[in-house]
């Protein structure tokens, strides 16, 4: 089947959903999304967004608060981009129906988590991610001109090389068509052609054993990007968030919000010992990088399998008014967070890095458009700053949707290209051989190229990987594609990446801790 659209979106977080509903003024309007609208990372995150609407607070704060977090690898005329436009982006997302909570003076409450210096992250209670992704499905249910096509894969974006061009890479001259789209219920690949493209496809979680993503967060819009010879960079600074709760064998695993620690958590050892002020003077407050290494070494050198979030001496009824989800999970575990402390350990949570792209998130494709965790806009930088994800979808989305409408009459689809050719394949004998290389790329990321990393981890790691790849590519030639197979393949690319720019940079900065 071939169909053509003038928008077509890939991925359903806030990033994809809100490009859509923007787009639709425009023209016509695809989403692609393999799970569901609501399945994404978006609808996961519980601490909430932030921006500048506190009157005490100013965007200088902000700007410089995202800078130190991001190690002096931020690009700064990004920050102060995002940064700006943050309070009237967000004014546009309370008028498509999403709720901040709001104290009893009628203005909003506003948390404070590690590495801000002022109280500025809007929320939800603890499920802020929910909340955005409740009242953005609801607007696209309301929106003419948007086609949604749910349990649908892209496989791989089509550039010039699908026509039988030879495409150098990183040449200037490639461009985006569209591309080949799994339909999961048929089993066929379609080809979508569109004037322009978006990789709104979140993250990488699923590279690693431990995570707070998904299981749909296989780094797709990355490694299409790669493959197609786009531009992908950063990519060795992998975030991972301090404090997943521990219960081991559930994934993706429960997040224990930072806004936890903003509202006076205190980590300890599981003998009851504080520890976050032996490594940086902020203690408990201090940005994820150093929180995760400090939970990572404490961990390590006493031989324990997680530390503790003490809430035990805040006010029980505001912590459960402020944390009604994280509280009714640790209950389903027996645990009564306002009397007991919560046990918890690092988790994979954010990839940095990604498709490199400019202030009008274009990247070096031409036509082909990424926001979110899928996208590296420089704003990060080394390390994100806690609640700077949910804005930087939302703000870059803007930008996307923005340029791509100056030109929505002067790009013309392209119907040369060819449909989706898989003569010669047959269906797969056996599955075991894709869940067992899925498992196997997991624990070679989640053991050498995690938290601390070496050159000799890296090096093994690759080795290792090397063997998957090849493997896998064997078996992608010879049978009819699935998503389990594209989800591994993707992985395997994304992964090749973290360690490949990883054992690029020697030095330790930010999120990448070599020893």
């Amino acid at each position: 089947m071939r169909t053509t659209t003038d928008f077509l979106i890939i991925g359903s977080g806030l990033a994809g959903l809100s490009m859509a509903i923007k787009a639709s003024k425009y023209g016509k309007v695809t989403i692609v999304t393999k799970a569901t609208l609501n399945d994404s990372n978006t609808n996961y995150a519980q601490g909430g967004i932030a921006a500048v609407v506190n009157p005490e607070d100013n965007f200088e704060k902000h700007i410089e608060d995202t800078l130190i977090a991001g190690a002096g690898l931020c690009e700064e005329k990004i920050v102060r981009k995002v940064v700006s436009e943050a309070p009237e982006q967000i004014k546009e997302l309370i008028d498509w129906g999403a709720n901040f909570d709001k104290n009893e003076a009628g203005t909003y409450d506003l948390a404070k988590e590690g590495g801000h210096s002022e109280h500025r992250i809007l929320h939800h209670k603890d499920n802020t991610g929910f909340e955005i992704q409740r009242a953005l499905v609801e607007q696209i249910n309301a929106t003419d001109n948007i086609a949604v096509l749910e349990h649908h894969f892209a496989i791989d974006i089509i550039t010039q090389h699908h026509t039988g061009q030879l495409v150098k890479r990183h040449h200037a001259d490639t461009a985006c068509f569209g591309a080949y789209v799994l339909n999961e219920e048929t089993g066929k690949v379609d080809t979508y052609l569109s004037k322009f493209t978006f990789l709104a496809t979140g993250g990488a979680g699923n590279l690693y054993s431990n995570t707070t993503n998904p299981v749909t967060a296989t780094g797709d819009g990355i490694a299409m990007t790669y493959r197609a010879k786009g531009i992908v960079d950063n990519m060795e600074f992998v975030q991972f968030h301090p404090t997943a709760l521990y219960n081991p064998g559930e994934k993706p695993a429960f997040l224990i919000t930072e806004a936890m620690r903003g509202f006076g958590g205190i980590l300890k050892t599981i003998d009851g010992k504080e520890f976050m002020r032996k490594y940086d003077s902020r203690g408990c407050l201090a940005p994820r990088d150093i929180v995760a290494r400090a939970i990572d070494n404490e961990v390590k050198t006493r031989g324990d399998d997680y530390v503790v979030l003490d809430c035990t001496h805040l006010d029980p009824k505001a912590l459960v008014e402020h944390f009604p989800n994280i509280y009714q999970k640790c209950l389903s575990l027996n645990i009564d967070i306002t009397k007991e402390a919560i046990p918890v350990i690092p988790a994979a949570h954010y990839i940095c890095g990604g498709v490199k792209v400019d202030e009008r998130s274009r990247t070096s494709i031409k036509n082909l458009y990424a926001a979110g965790e899928t996208a590296n806009t420089g704003l990060h930088g080394a390390n994100r700053l806690a609640s700077n994800s949910l804005l930087e979808a939302l703000v870059c989305a803007d930008w996307a949707i923005n340029d791509a409408a100056k030109f929505i009459n002067d790009v013309e689809i392209n119907h040369s290209i060819p449909d989706w050719n898989d003569e010669g394949t047959s269906h797969p004998e056996e599955m075991v051989l894709i869940t067992q290389s899925l498992k196997e790329v997991q624990q070679i990321m989640s053991v050498y190229v995690g938290i601390v990393r070496s050159e000799v981890r890296l090096k093994r790691a690759y080795d290792r990987l090397w063997t998957i790849y090849n493997e896998t590519e064997d078996l992608y030639k010879k049978t009819t594609v699935s998503l389990p197979l594209c989800e591994l393949r993707n992985l395997i690319n994304v992964g090749y990446l973290v360690i490949k720019h990883a054992y690029s940079r020697k030095n330790s900065i930010g999120l990448h801790y070599m020893v």
